[in-house]
Protein backbone atom coordinates (compact mmCIF):
# COMPACT_ATOMS: atom_id res chain seq x y z
CA UNK A 1 0.00 0.00 0.00
CA UNK A 2 1.44 3.62 -0.91
CA UNK A 3 2.14 5.79 1.82
CA UNK A 4 0.10 8.24 2.10
CA UNK A 5 0.70 12.71 2.62
CA UNK A 6 1.55 13.34 6.06
CA UNK A 7 -1.43 16.22 5.26
CA UNK A 8 -3.97 12.88 4.59
CA UNK A 9 -3.28 10.89 7.54
CA UNK A 10 -3.27 14.36 9.99
CA UNK A 11 -6.80 14.95 8.44
CA UNK A 12 -8.03 11.23 8.89
CA UNK A 13 -7.30 11.05 12.74
CA UNK A 14 -9.15 14.39 13.31
CA UNK A 15 -11.79 13.21 11.52
CA UNK A 16 -12.04 9.95 13.65
CA UNK A 17 -11.93 12.37 16.80
CA UNK A 18 -15.00 14.49 15.69
CA UNK A 19 -17.34 11.93 14.11
CA UNK A 20 -20.99 12.53 13.66
CA UNK A 21 -24.02 10.22 15.68
CA UNK A 22 -24.05 8.32 12.37
CA UNK A 23 -20.51 7.40 12.22
CA UNK A 24 -20.26 6.68 15.72
CA UNK A 25 -23.50 4.25 15.52
CA UNK A 26 -22.19 2.58 12.14
CA UNK A 27 -18.76 1.96 13.59
CA UNK A 28 -20.45 -0.10 16.34
CA UNK A 29 -21.67 -1.98 14.03
CA UNK A 30 -18.72 -2.61 12.14
CA UNK A 31 -15.26 -2.37 14.69
CA UNK A 32 -13.98 -5.30 16.76
CA UNK A 33 -14.69 -7.80 13.06
CA UNK A 34 -18.70 -7.68 14.77
CA UNK A 35 -19.66 -7.86 11.80
CA UNK A 36 -19.38 -11.16 10.47
CA UNK A 37 -15.17 -11.03 11.28
CA UNK A 38 -14.50 -8.79 8.63
CA UNK A 39 -12.28 -6.27 9.29
CA UNK A 40 -13.35 -2.60 8.93
CA UNK A 41 -10.97 0.67 9.02
CA UNK A 42 -12.42 3.53 9.61
CA UNK A 43 -11.42 7.02 7.93
CA UNK A 44 -9.27 5.25 5.99
CA UNK A 45 -7.09 7.61 3.76
CA UNK A 46 -6.97 6.08 -0.29
CA UNK A 47 -4.96 8.19 -2.82
CA UNK A 48 -6.33 11.74 -2.40
CA UNK A 49 -9.67 10.28 -0.31
CA UNK A 50 -10.67 9.55 2.95
CA UNK A 51 -12.77 6.65 3.23
CA UNK A 52 -15.41 6.28 5.68
CA UNK A 53 -15.68 2.48 6.25
CA UNK A 54 -13.20 0.47 4.30
CA UNK A 55 -13.09 -3.20 4.29
CA UNK A 56 -8.89 -4.15 2.38
CA UNK A 57 -10.25 -7.60 2.14
CA UNK A 58 -13.57 -7.41 0.22
CA UNK A 59 -12.17 -3.66 -1.16
CA UNK A 60 -15.53 -2.14 -0.02
CA UNK A 61 -15.97 1.42 1.32
CA UNK A 62 -19.36 2.36 2.81
CA UNK A 63 -20.03 6.19 3.00
CA UNK A 64 -22.74 7.48 5.20
CA UNK A 65 -24.10 10.81 3.73
CA UNK A 66 -25.60 13.75 5.25
CA UNK A 67 -27.92 16.72 4.01
CA UNK A 68 -25.19 18.77 2.67
CA UNK A 69 -24.59 15.60 -0.63
CA UNK A 70 -28.23 16.28 -1.73
CA UNK A 71 -26.67 19.53 -3.29
CA UNK A 72 -25.71 19.08 -7.09
CA UNK A 73 -22.16 20.03 -7.03
CA UNK A 74 -21.51 17.73 -3.82
CA UNK A 75 -23.33 14.87 -6.37
CA UNK A 76 -20.51 15.42 -8.86
CA UNK A 77 -17.78 15.53 -6.40
CA UNK A 78 -18.81 12.23 -4.80
CA UNK A 79 -19.38 10.91 -8.69
CA UNK A 80 -16.05 11.54 -9.07
CA UNK A 81 -14.73 10.25 -6.07
CA UNK A 82 -16.67 7.07 -6.78
CA UNK A 83 -15.34 6.57 -10.15
CA UNK A 84 -11.64 7.26 -8.76
CA UNK A 85 -12.33 4.23 -6.63
CA UNK A 86 -13.77 1.97 -8.78
CA UNK A 87 -10.81 2.45 -11.09
CA UNK A 88 -9.05 0.81 -8.36
CA UNK A 89 -11.42 -1.94 -7.46
CA UNK A 90 -12.91 -0.51 -4.43
CA UNK A 91 -16.58 -1.19 -4.71
CA UNK A 92 -18.39 2.34 -2.99
CA UNK A 93 -22.03 1.72 -0.89
CA UNK A 94 -23.59 4.92 -0.04
CA UNK A 95 -26.27 5.51 2.97
CA UNK A 96 -28.24 8.04 4.33
CA UNK A 97 -27.34 9.14 7.60
CA UNK A 98 -30.63 9.96 8.81
CA UNK A 99 -31.72 6.01 7.13
CA UNK A 100 -29.67 4.19 9.84
CA UNK A 101 -31.74 3.96 12.78
CA UNK A 102 -35.35 3.25 10.80
CA UNK A 103 -33.72 0.99 8.19
CA UNK A 104 -30.79 -0.72 10.36
CA UNK A 105 -32.05 -4.35 8.64
CA UNK A 106 -32.33 -3.28 5.20
CA UNK A 107 -28.43 -1.83 5.33
CA UNK A 108 -27.27 -4.08 7.36
CA UNK A 109 -28.25 -6.81 4.77
CA UNK A 110 -27.07 -4.93 1.53
CA UNK A 111 -23.84 -4.58 3.27
CA UNK A 112 -23.59 -8.87 4.20
CA UNK A 113 -24.83 -9.66 0.24
CA UNK A 114 -21.80 -6.87 -1.31
CA UNK A 115 -19.25 -8.14 1.27
CA UNK A 116 -20.65 -11.90 0.44
CA UNK A 117 -19.86 -11.29 -3.33
CA UNK A 118 -16.78 -9.62 -2.88
CA UNK A 119 -14.96 -11.85 -0.05
CA UNK A 120 -17.21 -14.71 0.29
CA UNK A 121 -17.51 -16.13 4.20
CA UNK A 122 -19.55 -18.87 5.89
CA UNK A 123 -22.48 -17.61 7.90
CA UNK A 124 -21.90 -16.93 11.45
CA UNK A 125 -23.28 -19.32 14.03
CA UNK A 126 -25.80 -17.39 15.32
CA UNK A 127 -27.23 -16.58 12.47
CA UNK A 128 -28.00 -20.49 11.19
CA UNK A 129 -31.46 -21.59 11.87
CA UNK A 130 -31.45 -23.85 15.00
CA UNK A 131 -31.74 -26.91 12.61
CA UNK A 132 -28.35 -26.66 10.97
CA UNK A 133 -26.65 -25.67 14.14
CA UNK A 134 -27.56 -29.09 15.73
CA UNK A 135 -26.26 -30.71 12.70
CA UNK A 136 -23.03 -29.18 13.11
Amino acid sequence: MLKQAPTTTRLARNLRKRDSWAERLLWSWLRNRRFASYKFRRQHPVGPYILDFFCVEARLNIELDGFQHGHPSRRREDAERDSYLESRGVKVLRFWSSHLRREREAICNTIWEVLQERAPRPMPSYCRSGKATAKA
